[in-house]
């Protein structure tokens, strides 16, 4: 077996497609003999960059590129889309005590994200976003 294996996804949008992307990622992990209790935290992590990716895309009929890469050290998602992009900088931190406050209550996507990865990486431009997350499976 190889030391590395990896899946490339492009998802139409359509209602629960990022479950698709949550299988591959499972099988995977089944595959390479990863703990569930390992990969469970993974699951949050592709449904909101790709739920994300789909809603601030931009896009009329947006698609969503999603690549895992795994070895039994580590898992990197990889999602894509090919919207208008945005300046990462200019995203407010969400306030909890804001938030409670009001009828506004979402806006944690990035935050959620961001504090269960490992590593947590943004690349956005006029050609899309795209997000890179490293979760360590050790």
């Amino acid at each position: 077996m190889d030391d590395k294996i990896k899946l490339k996804i492009i998802l139409p949008k359509i209602p629960d497609i990022e479950l698709v992307a949550i299988e591959g990622m499972d099988r995977m992990a089944r595959f390479m003999g990863i703990p569930d209790d390992k990969i469970s935290e993974a699951h949050v992590l592709v449904t909101e960059a790709v739920i994300n990716a789909f809603e601030h895309s931009g896009q009329k009929n947006p698609v969503v590129h999603v690549e895992f890469t795994m070895n039994q050290e580590n898992l990197t998602i990889f999602v894509r889309d090919f919207g208008k992009g945005f300046n990462p900088k200019n995203i407010e931190e969400p306030d909890i005590h804001k938030k409670l406050g009001s009828s506004h209550k979402r806006g944690w996507g990035l935050k959620l994200m961001e504090s269960m990865s490992d590593n947590f990486k943004i690349d956005s431009d006029k050609r899309g976003t795209k997000i890179t997350i490293i979760k360590n499976l050790q």
